[in-house]
């Protein structure tokens, strides 16, 4: 039975109107030939009459050789009154034929299948009224004073949606009781036909008739029992049709519940219509309305008429954001894992954006792969919600033991810059004040810029003071580069504790994951024995220069070791002093960058006395090439690109 609408729907309406067609083509034969047969009956009949009067006309032939043709007359004036008999009985059988056989199957052909092919029709028309509305409802703008504009569109839309439902259902209808009369349109002129020769040759076949009787009368049976099945069924559909009609027309209005709508953020699947965006020029873009859906983890798309759905982007390790596209709301944008612009898409509601944002979202991390995928999705979205709620005690995990000496002396450097007075375990509302704000990129004032940019970069033949040469030698000493992506800061209340650092991690992440924001930019962070300097890798300008005396704490993160973070105390224009932690995501691992720091600030210890500083760059490893190695091993970055193997040496 067909029921909603959807590829499936639609699918299975393609087989219901492939078998009206076959039904109306083999309606058309049987028509013909049943038509023949009523034909031949007419002929028979003709025939009959003609035969007899040609029996009768034996008489008047005046037969030169006529002599004893008295017997030959006789016999064929009785042969012309059992023709004439019979003559009655084929326009008896030919009347019967033309009622009962080739009425009844022109009444179908006339009826059913014309009201089929009618309904089809005006489905159609809806269906096309419904895009174009819906087409229209997607091209309003955001602006609020078009809110009459909105309305009116509103308002066709679901006018619209109620047609297309309506006249779906009708023919819907029409095609589920069309498979039902087209069983009784099949027998009911055969009976017919066969009660008509029982009729004409009941004096001379009355045995015949009676071997016939129960067969037509269990025929009869059937056909009465069908008839009660298509009463009941067409019943059935006349209650759904008023229990659909008594429903409120707000359901049919697209995007009804903008203001709080109930979304669900544990979705690991989603199907639905969206508008896909498409660069028909340079400049000229088109916006196609299409199902989308997605199958373990790709997005497919099944445009309409296809059997199946097509590959339209995978989605593992993908990134999802809102995004404003050409005026439109509700659009979100899917990046590819190596950065760049993905598919641009637009949802018909604020639920439906969000959602889908959720659900590409959930399955970028591969979710679907678990046994039980709806239990982590729910458990990572609890958690994330938990993340950001404040929390009355901070409970340390135990720290791993380090893997070589040079982290016990990072721990040990750590512990001499921020050493604590007593064991207290710190609350997070201690750490961080409750309702920080996050900061998700790093943005200086005008001044400060120009400060760090300025004298950067020396040309050939500028002169060069005395101080900064002294500045420059002492940068040499150490210039470790790793390649990063800032993930957020916030401003804390202590820097005597690491553990300021794992909770901003731990608020900067959930943050994310709530917002849903998820791009990030790659930057490269250089590790000087003087300063930790943020540069554009495109334009070589810093973004952020931190003074290593003034960065208070600084640690990894102790399950996801390439998540980094530093406490850094700057003056305010007050005339105090105020602290921010900086997260970050490293390609290597956070220890790197940790070490990098930690053998920077023991440069700026001993630098003063020349035999302290020979004896600590003698501690550090070289490789052939005379470059320091930090921790002991080469960095291995993911992608292994230069800038990324630069990391790991630092040069002497």
């Amino acid at each position: 039975m067909l029921i909603a609408s959807g590829p499936s729907t639609r699918s299975l309406l393609s087989v219901f109107e492939e078998d009206a067609g076959t039904l109306t083509d083999y309606t058309n034969q049987l028509l013909q030939a049943m038509q023949r047969v009523y034909g031949a009956q007419n002929e028979m009949c003709l025939a009959t009459q003609q035969l007899s009067k040609q029996l009768l006309a034996y008489e008047k032939q005046n037969f030169a050789l006529g002599k004893g043709d008295e017997e030959v007359i006789s016999t064929l004036h009785y042969f012309s009154k059992v023709v004439d008999e019979l003559n009655v009985l084929h326009t008896e059988l030919a009347k019967q034929l033309a009622d009962t056989m080739v009425l009844p199957i022109i009444q179908f052909r006339e009826k059913d299948l014309t009201e089929v092919s009618t309904l089809k029709d005006l489905f159609g028309l809806a269906s096309n009224e419904h895009d174009l509305s819906m087409a229209k409802y997607s091209r309003l703008p955001k602006k609020k004073e078009n809110e009459k504009v909105k309305t009116d569109v509103v308002k066709e839309v679901a006018a619209a949606r109620r047609k297309q439902h309506l006249s779906s259902l009708q023919y819907y209808c029409a095609l589920n009781a069309l498979q039902y009369r087209k069983r009784v349109a099949m027998m009911e002129p055969m009976i017919g036909f066969a009660h008509g020769q029982i009729n004409f040759f009941k004096k001379g076949a009355e045995m015949f008739s009676q071997n016939m009787n129960s067969f037509l009368s269990s025929v009869a049976d059937m056909v009465q029992s069908i008839q009660v099945e298509l009463e009941a069924e067409a019943e059935k559909m006349r209650v759904s049709q008023q229990d659909l009609l008594s429903v409120d027309e707000s359901v049919y209005a697209p995007d009804s519940d903008v203001a709080a709508p109930q979304i669900n953020r544990n979705l690991i699947q989603k199907a639905g219509y969206l508008n896909l965006r498409s660069k028909t020029g340079l400049v000229t873009t088109t916006w196609e309305r299409l199902y989308f859906f997605t199958q373990g983890g790709n997005l497919m798309c099944q445009p309409r008429g296809a059997v199946a759905g097509g590959l339209i982007q995978d989605l593992d390790n993908c990134s999802v954001m809102a995004v404003d596209c050409e005026d439109r709301r509700y659009c979100f944008q899917i990046t590819t894992p190596n950065g760049k612009s993905g598919i641009i898409l637009q949802a018909e509601s604020r639920k439906e954006n969000e959602e889908w944002i959720c659900a590409i979202n959930n399955i970028s991390r591969q979710i679907y792969l678990t046994d039980n995928p709806e239990a982590v999705a729910i458990k990572l979205n609890q958690t994330a919600l938990q993340a950001v709620t404040p929390i009355t005690s901070f409970g340390k995990k135990q720290e791993s033991s380090c893997p070589s000496q040079n982290l016990r002396n990072l721990e040990l450097e750590n512990d001499k810059i921020a050493p604590k007075a007593a064991v207290h375990v710190l609350d997070a509302d201690e750490l961080i004040a409750p309702g920080t704000p996050i900061q998700f990129d790093i943005v200086l004032p005008a001044t400060e810029f120009l400060d760090q940019n300025r004298g950067s970069r020396y040309g050939p033949g500028e002169a060069v003071s005395g101080e900064t040469e002294q500045r420059c030698l002492a940068d040499s000493l150490l210039q470790q580069m790793f390649v990063v992506r800032f993930l957020g800061s916030m401003a804390v209340r202590t820097d005597t504790s690491r553990e300021v650092i794992y909770e901003a991690m731990r608020q900067v992440l959930a943050a994310r994951a709530i917002h849903n924001i998820f791009r990030t930019t790659e930057s490269h962070l250089m590790v000087t024995s003087r300063t930790l300097r943020l540069i554009d890798p495109q334009t070589q300008v810093t973004r952020a220069n931190f003074e290593l005396t003034s960065v208070m704490q600084f640690a990894a993160h102790q399950e996801n070791k390439r998540l980094v973070g530093f406490v850094v105390r700057t003056p305010e224009s007050t005339g105090g002093e105020a602290l921010s932690t900086y997260v970050f995501e490293s390609n290597s691992e956070g220890e790197k960058i940790c070490y990098a720091i930690s053998l920077g600030k023991e440069i700026i210890e001993v630098q003063k006395d020349p035999e302290a500083l020979a004896q600590l760059m003698l501690s550090i490893p070289l490789t052939n090439d005379g470059k320091y190695v930090l921790l002991n091993e080469q960095a291995d970055d993911s992608d292994g690109s230069p800038s990324e193997n630069r990391g790991a040496e630092s040069e002497a």
